[in-house]
Parts: C-alpha cells; structure tokens; sequence
C-alpha cells in the first residue's frame, strides 16, 4: 500500500511516511494510492464485527503486514481502546422518530477525535520504539483535538506535543482537558485568535524544511491520514447497525448524517463509500457553512469572518480536508488539485470546475444548522427521548428532524408495499457534558460525570499567545528550547 500526495509533486511513501508527515512536503495531503474495493460478501461477513475488530480488518488494508505484523496491530490497536468506558468503545441509542445516534464520545475527554488518536498514538510509539527515535507534534485545535492528542501522547519519553487552542473560542471544560494535563512532553498555547487564524503558525513551521527536518516535525489534525483511516470505521459500524437487513441484493442503503467542521470524518466516509459501503452521506455544518456552500453551489469561499456558534469546535473556515475528497472525486487528478489548491491559497475564493461539482453534489448532501437551530433539536431531543445532545451532533439532529415525517408518510400510504425511507445513523461527535452554556440556552440541565467536575479544581499550565505576537517565532523559540534540555 503506498501513498501518494493530492498534488502529484512528492514521491509515494509508506503508511510509516504517512504517519510522520501530516502535510505532504508539496503542501497537499496523502492518501492511498488505491483504495481497497470490499464485495457483498464481505461487508456481509464483516457486519458481524465489533467495532474494534471492524478497525483491525480496516487498518489492515490499508497498513502492511510487512510494516506492522497483523498480531501486532491487533495489540496496538486493543491497547489504543483499553481507557474507552464504553464496553463496546463505541454505542448506538435508537431514539424516536427514527433518530438514530452513534455515540463516539466515550473516550477518555469525551470526543470522537479519542478514536483515531488514541490508535494514532499507539502506532506512533510502535516505530518510535523501533528506530530510537523522537518526534515533536504539532496541533492546532479548535476545541476538541487538542485534549485527544495531549491523552494519546501525554507522558511518552520519545513525543513533545505543542498545542494551540482558541482562547475564548473553547468552553471552559475543552481547555481545561487541555491545560490541566502537567507532563514534561506537554506545552499548551493559548492563542488570542480563532482557529483558523492559529493554523497559520502551525503551517509556517512545517514550511520551513529545515525547521521541520531538524525537529522531526509532524501533525496529529486530521490532515494526519492515520486519524482518517480509522475514522473509516464509523461508517462501516454505523451501517451494520442500522441496515435493517442484509439478505437483499443489491444490498439496502443506510444514510448517514456527519457534522464537519474540518473535513475528516465526511472524508473517512467517502472512502467508506468508494469502498463499496453502500452509504449516502450527508454532511452538515453550522453557520461557517463553506463545505454547504461547496456541496449546493461549487463555491469553496471563505466567508468575510468566521463566526462563533454554539458548535464551536465546527467553527472553521478552510476545511482542508475537502482536498481528499475533491481528489478522490477528480479520478486522483494530482494536476487539477495542485491548481485548485493553489488558487485557492492565493484567494481564498474558488469555484469548482462544472464536473467536479456534479460528482461532488452527487456524492453529498449538504445542511447548515444556526444556533436556533440547535437549540432547538437539543430541546426536541430531550422532550421527546430524556437524551441530551451536544450542540455538534445536534446539527445532524437538526438535519433529521427537518426531513418529512415519515411516520405520516406510512400511515397516509400504508395500502403500499414499498418503503418511503432510507434508515439513517447520525453521527455524535461528542458528549453534551462538555458544553454546558449551549445546555443552559436550551433551558436544560448539564449532567457533569466525575472526571470533568474535578477538572475546575486542577493546576493549570499554559502559555498566552497575544495579537501582534509572533506566533510562529515564539513557537519556534519554545520548541529548540525543549529540544536543548533533552
């Protein structure tokens, strides 16, 4: 299996190279130069896995037996859900309505991104272990990564973490999970800027190759194809679900509704897709609708400002990994991104080539959600299940109460046969205990376990970032000087 870059200008490497790169060195982003295509009869067998079984078979496709042996990534990838404190690591609560709600978040802070970084930081250790060497990882957060990622690495000998977190942007209890974590390998930022704006130093870093060769940079967002590749596995889960049979051929379609802000996890399912998965997606946005926009128009634009909404950790502008997707839908047109992409850094304005935007509005739905929307699905939700969403996941709620009523639809048409509705699975990104102020808007109650109450009473440690600040110098002056005292 090798992996090449979306822009065509960087030699192919392995899954190892992957893992360690986050960026290309061409500025594009890697992905498999094949994607493994799955028959009936597979998805079949495999619709009888656990969801940590159903990584074991994913990851095995697509990192080589050569690289890591099979028994040794089935350790790895034991050990990465061993903290999870859900017995299934991950669950699904069948509401009414038809609501369907995959619960991602029942790693160690709460959050999906626990899933693939948890495996992530487990293969990391395995190759650091192996080569003696150390790496310094670099991470832009805005609001959940960044605690996934301190969790995946807090602690290890052989990884420095710098982390930037929004300051303002985050609720009190994300940037506790951040700066409450006191390990010598652990170096927080708080930045006076949203989080598009704390990419910024993040990207001159890894642009200075020397810089970056000399410090074994890397990234642990979601441009890191390790964290897509085990985000695949949701999708397949979340299908084996809810399909209400798998007898049928061709076999039923499952839709499945995936709030994004930067891209990864509507990515992991187009490539589900492209494996054969037979899922229709749907991504959905709050009001920093720029892939909503793309999906309906073809128009890839910043908006004048990002605005701050109650799904903050959606709150972004430049959701990078449209770039895999655009590509996967190109047919791998290593050229046409590389121009794309281009023109898109220059202007922040792009209007997808007719073509492209057919294959990509025939590939997605599309739906933004406002912060009124979201309260009142949050609301909707507890009147009528006693189960409270977070604002994220309340967005694909949104999405699934807007469609008709379909229990209308069936009594009206009921001297049919035929089904009016595809089942569907919305996608939990995170728990509702960690975003109280949207709780309290929608007039409800926070249910607050343990581990996050105790984290207001914690020592906290971070560093301030101000405006007019060089970011990326005082970045650069923290991580050679870490270097120096090992």
């Amino acid at each position: 299996m090798e992996y090449i870059s979306t822009r065509g200008s960087t030699g192919a490497v392995d899954f190892e190279g992957a893992l360690f790169s986050g960026y290309a060195p061409d500025g594009g982003l890697f992905m498999p130069r094949h994607i493994p295509s799955l028959d009936g009869d597979t998805l079949r067998r495999w619709s009888c896995l656990s969801y940590r079984d159903l990584v074991k078979e994913l990851c095995s496709l697509f990192i080589t037996a050569e690289l890591v042996p099979r028994s040794t990534l089935n350790d790895l990838i034991d050990r990465a859900f061993s903290r999870f404190r859900h017995k299934d690591v991950i669950h699904l609560s069948k509401l009414k309505d038809g609501l369907n709600v995959l619960e991602l978040w029942h790693g160690v802070t709460y959050a999906f991104k626990d899933l693939s970084l948890s495996c992530t930081g487990q293969f990391l250790q395995y190759f650091l272990e192996k080569k003696q060497k150390h790496v310094t990882i670099l991470v832009g957060t805005s609001g959940d990564t960044g605690s996934s990622a301190i969790e995946s690495v807090r602690g290890q000998k052989n990884m420095d973490i710098f982390v930037l977190l929004p300051k303002g942007f985050c609720t009190q209890i994300q940037e506790l999970q951040m700066t409450t974590v006191i390990e010598d390998n652990v170096h927080v930022f708080a930045a006076h800027g949203n989080s598009d704006e704390i990419d910024e130093p993040i990207k001159e870093l890894f642009a200075d190759v020397d810089f970056a060769r000399k410090h074994n940079l890397m990234s642990l967002n979601s441009v890191n194809w390790s964290r897509i590749m085990v985000q695949i596995a949701h999708h397949f889960y979340a299908y084996f679900q809810c399909v209400p049979s798998l007898d049928a051929t061709p076999l039923p379609v499952v839709e499945i509704v995936v709030p994004t802000g930067g891209g990864g996890n509507i990515t992991a399912g187009c490539i589900a897709q492209k494996m054969g998965l037979p899922i229709r997606l749907v991504a959905v946005v709050n009001s920093n609708d720029i892939i909503h926009r793309t999906v309906q128009h073809g128009d890839f634009s910043l908006s004048e400002s990002m605005k701050a909404t109650l799904a903050s950790a959606m709150d972004i502008q430049e959701p990078y990994n449209m770039e895999r997707i655009l590509w996967l839908l190109s047919g791998s047109d290593s050229s046409l991104m590389k121009a794309l992409m281009e023109r898109f850094s220059v202007s922040k304005s792009l209007k997808l080539p007719e073509d492209l935007h057919r294959k990509l509005s025939e590939t997605l739905r599309s739906c933004s959600a406002s912060d009124e929307d979201i309260v009142r699905a949050m609301q909707r939700c507890w009147e009528e299940n006693r189960y409270l969403l977070c604002p994220h996941s309340a967005v694909a709620a949104h999405y699934h109460y807007s469609q008709p009523d379909r229990a209308c639809l069936r009594q009206k048409f009921s001297c049919f046969s035929f089904h009016f509705s595809t089942p569907r699975c919305c996608l939990a990104p995170a728990s509702a205990a960690k975003f109280q102020d949207a709780l309290l808007r929608a007039g409800l109650v926070p249910q607050l376990p343990p581990e996050i109450t105790a984290l207001t009473a914690m020592e906290t440690r971070s560093t301030p970032l101000e405006r007019g600040q060089d970011w990326a110098q005082a970045l650069r002056e923290r991580i050679e000087a870490t270097a120096q005292r090992r």
